[in-house]
Order: structure tokens, then sequence, then C-alpha cells
């Protein structure tokens, strides 16, 4: 899947594409239900995930299928990181 980060709402400077996709690869994400419109084209999921340097972030995007338009992405916040955390665990 292709990863479109062109025209985002935030810093780019800040959260990197490259962490992006590494969260986006994360086996152990925690991928929140998505919100689904009735006559959507694409879904709009919530991730939160790990870069491999043990980066904590959250990400909102959409996706057809075949590109994940990213929305939004920024650090996780410490309730986050437990539940990714807690997820971990059972694994």
């Amino acid at each position: 899947m292709e990863i479109d980060v062109l025209n985002v709402a935030f810093d780019l400077t800040k959260v990197t594409p490259l962490e992006i996709e590494e969260c986006l690869e994360d086996p152990y994400a925690l991928r929140v239900l998505p919100d689904i419109e009735h006559g959507a084209k694409q879904t709009r999921y919530y991730l939160i995930g790990k870069t491999l340097l043990d980066r904590a972030l959250f990400l909102s995007f959409s996706t057809n299928g075949k590109i994940a338009r990213i929305i939004f992405a920024r650090d996780a916040s410490t309730v986050e990181q437990g539940y990714y955390e807690r997820l971990l665990a059972e694994y």
C-alpha cells in the first residue's frame, strides 16, 4: 500500500514519513475500528503503533485499499501508550 502525505495538517519534520510507515507496518499496532460512513469510498482508521526506535505514534488515516492518506500524526499520549503496552503484553 502506498502512503500519501501530501497536504497534511501536521509538521512532517516532527513526524517523518518513514516513522509513519514503520507504525503502519507494526504487527502489534492497536488498530481502532473504522469510522464507516454510508456511501464512503474510503474508510478512516485510527492506529497506535511504534517505530523501530520505540517512538509511539497516534495516526489517523483513510484508505481505499491501495493508498493510505495520512490525515494526522502525533506522539501517542501516556494513556494511548498504556493501551499499546497492555495489548503487547497479551501477545
